[in-house]
């Protein structure tokens, strides 16, 4: 917080004067700040907010207040002085400070126009940056935030230059492109909410979607997860227009869902196909809710057992007499996706073909040892990277480093440093493994198991759509009596 009339060199909510000497608050980023700040900045500035519009408060008040009140979602502080128009009225430096800055392009920002165009009215960017080595709460925030973008009435964009798995064309076709430009990167602010431009990230989303936004958005009528549909909705919105994978992930994706529908199919005169029961196998550190499981993992017989529960269930009065239609129950299958190899090999899901056989994550005992020549010298080999047990974020970042260093090395890893060129190809390959299995399981699976402490769990239930994943049942979570949830904060 800042009276002087030297402005800071670095990110802080300042209190200013307007012209009638009544006090405002702003948030002051020095125009030639890197863009984006550092995930603590952005948390830093949500608390100190909450600050100063408290302080700012008592200055009017000629009183202080312990506590404020509690305000709603869409509350608008009336002594917020947006960016812009605290540049307007000469309380901050704006276009005489930024003159020759060169900013880096966002994703979804057009820059094939001949001539510019305006600064969108109204923007929100998101920043695909965050500590958590997995792809599922970073893809559910993405979603969810472009839907709630589309509520507002903001345009879109996305900032993928600190992403841990690269450049977000490497996995996606680009987002609809809006007919605005961004606005200069200082003035997207995390919070408050009602600010013009706003900037979603990792660290925020207990502002942006936390307690406040369930309170606004969920349906106070309904029970249980029937309250989540207008999220669920949100990010449901999210998934159609972002989830574009790249075009030779895409063009995979659909042959492969072509294929396994292809091995349920039966003769016309058949009335009733047989069904594809998707299986998401969850480990690494991922661990359940369910009180009895929550050291180790749900055991995989409770996974094949309940498939073939529902395939009993869906056959059970479809047959030609009214009885049970065997034939379609043997032309149904599992198909399994899984972060962890060993599960592939499994006795309960040996015989189920996988989501996708593009890219393999395997486990060391199933890689080819190097042979040696006859000179008794070993040939020379990439490294060998097995996935023992699952998806471990430890695990993630130590991708593309010397394997001098030892695989138990008590080491926290600095997930700041750049990764190499090959820590990002490896990387990419995690990457689009992972896209393709949910891509296989929720748009081919006529009903998907999984546990729902899974991120991924509750991505699957987002692709097959309200009606088909809880209307119609198609989602089973194995998990415990837990409920479909969006965003984690």
């Amino acid at each position: 917080m800042v009276g002087e009339s030297e402005l800071p060199d670095f990110p802080t909510p300042v209190v200013v004067t307007d012209k009638r000497g009544r006090a405002k608050w702003t948030v002051s980023i020095p125009p030639d700040h890197e863009f984006p700040l550092q995930q603590e900045q952005y948390a830093e500035i949500c608390m100190q907010n909450m600050e100063v519009a408290k302080h700012v408060v008592d200055l009017h008040s000629h009183m202080h207040r312990e506590s404020m009140a509690h305000y709603g979602y869409y509350h608008v502080d009336p002594n917020f002085m947006d960016v812009a128009e605290a540049e307007a009225h000469g309380l901050l430096p704006g276009t005489k400070a930024k003159t020759n800055m060169k900013q880096q392009q966002l994703v979804g920002e057009n820059v094939d126009g001949l001539i510019e165009s305006e600064v969108c009215e109204k923007s929100m960017t998101f920043v695909m940056e965050t500590h958590d080595a997995g792809l599922g709460k970073t893809l559910m925030m993405l979603w969810t935030a472009y839907g709630l973008a589309q509520k507002e009435g903001r345009s879109f964009f996305v900032d993928d230059s600190r992403w841990a798995y690269g450049a977000y064309s490497k996995f996606f076709k680009p987002p609809p492109i809006p007919n605005c430009r961004p606005p200069p990167r200082h003035e997207m602010l995390p919070c408050p909410h009602h600010a013009r431009h706003l900037i979603a990230t990792a660290s925020t989303a207990t502002s942006m979607f936390g307690g406040a936004f369930n309170d606004n958005y969920e349906d106070p009528r309904k029970m249980e997860v029937y309250r989540q549909k207008p999220i669920f909705e949100f990010a449901r919105l999210g998934y159609e227009a972002l989830f574009q994978l790249s075009n030779e992930d895409a063009t995979y994706v659909e042959k492969r869902i072509g294929e396994l529908q292809f091995q349920t199919m039966l003769p016309e005169e058949e009335k009733v196909n047989g069904t594809i029961i998707g299986v998401h196998v969850r480990h690494g550190d991922r661990r359940p809710y369910e009180f009895q499981y929550r050291d180790s993992y749900v055991p995989l017989d409770r996974y094949s057992d309940k498939a073939r529960e529902l395939m009993h269930q869906v056959f059970n009065n479809s047959g030609p007499d009214g009885g049970h239609n065997t034939l379609a129950e043997i032309h149904s299958i599992m198909v399994v996706a899984s972060d962890d190899p060993e599960v592939y090999e499994s006795e309960e899901f040996s015989h189920a073909p996988r989501a996708q056989e593009q890219i393999r994550l395997a486990a060391k005992q199933h890689l080819e040892t190097p042979k040696q020549a006859a000179t008794g010298m070993r040939s020379f080999v990439d490294e060998s990277v097995g996935w023992e047990g699952g998806f471990f974020a430890g695990m993630f970042w130590s991708l593309g480093k010397p394997s001098s260093v030892p695989a138990t090395a008590a080491e926290t890893p600095d997930t700041k440093l750049p990764p190499t060129q090959e820590a990002l190809r490896l990387r990419e390959l995690v990457g689009r493994a992972y896209l393709m299995d949910l891509a296989v399981l929720g748009r081919g699976s006529d009903k998907v198991i999984c546990t729902v402490s899974s991120m991924g769990c509750k991505l699957l239930a987002v692709m097959m759509g309200w009606e088909k994943a809880i209307e119609r049942g198609g989602f089973v979570n194995i998990d415990g009596d837990f409920d479909w949830r969006g965003v984690s904060w």
